[in-house]
C-alpha cells in the first residue's frame, strides 16, 4: 500500500477540523441518542438484536470480535473512539439509517471519494463483518452504552473494577 505525503496545510486543515468536531462533542453525543430512551424501532417491532448486551459493556463473543476489528482496523482515527465522528461521520447517527447491506459494501468496498478505504483486503475486519455490525449497531441504538466493551464470559470476574470508561 503506497502512502502520500500530506502537505503541511493539508495537516494543519486536518488537525484544526478535527479539534473542532473534538470540542463539540459533548453537545453532538446529547443529539445522538433517542430523547426518550425507548426502545429503539426494531426492538417494537420485535426483532432481536445483532449481539447480547450486559450491563451496557458486556457482550457475546461475535461482537467483541467486532471491536477487536474495529480496533485493529483503527477505525476510531476517523469515525472517533467513541464513534461520534472526526474527519469522517458519526457512526451513532449513520447506523440509525444505515442497513447493514450498505454498511458490508461500504466497508467492503469503501468510499473513495469522500475518503473511507476499502477493508477487503483486511482478514480481521472481513472475518469479523458480522460482529463489526453488530458493534457499531448496539452503540447507535445505546444498548452498547460504552466504546470499550468487555466479553460476557468476563462477567463476575474483577467485579471490584469499575467499568470500562465511557
Amino acid at each position: 500500500m503506497t502512502h502520500e505525503r500530506m502537505s503541511p496545510w493539508g495537516l494543519a486543515a486536518l488537525i484544526v477540523a478535527g479539534s473542532l468536531v473534538a470540542a463539540s462533542y459533548t453537545s453532538a453525543q446529547d443529539k445522538e441518542r433517542p430523547p426518550d430512551g425507548k426502545p429503539s424501532e426494531a426492538r417494537k417491532a420485535g426483532l432481536p438484536p445483532p449481539y447480547n448486551v450486559v450491563d451496557g459493556f458486556y457482550v457475546d463473543p461475535v461482537t467483541m470480535n467486532g471491536f477487536r476489528a474495529w480496533r485493529a482496523a483503527a477505525c476510531d482515527r476517523c469515525h472517533g473512539a467513541s464513534q461520534q465522528g472526526l474527519v469522517g461521520p458519526s457512526l451513532i447517527v449513520s447506523f440509525q439509517t444505515l442497513s447493514k447491506e450498505d454498511f458490508k459494501k461500504t466497508v467492503t468496498e469503501g468510499r473513495l471519494d469522500k475518503g473511507m478505504p476499502s477493508f477487503k483486503t483486511s482478514k480481521m475486519v472481513m472475518d469479523n463483518l458480522e460482529g463489526l455490525y453488530a458493534y457499531l449497531k448496539g452503540r447507535s441504538v445505546g444498548e452498547i452504552t460504552q466504546y470499550r466493551v468487555r466479553e460476557l464470559k468476563d462477567k463476575g470476574k474483577n467485579d471490584s473494577e469499575s467499568p470500562p470508561a465511557h
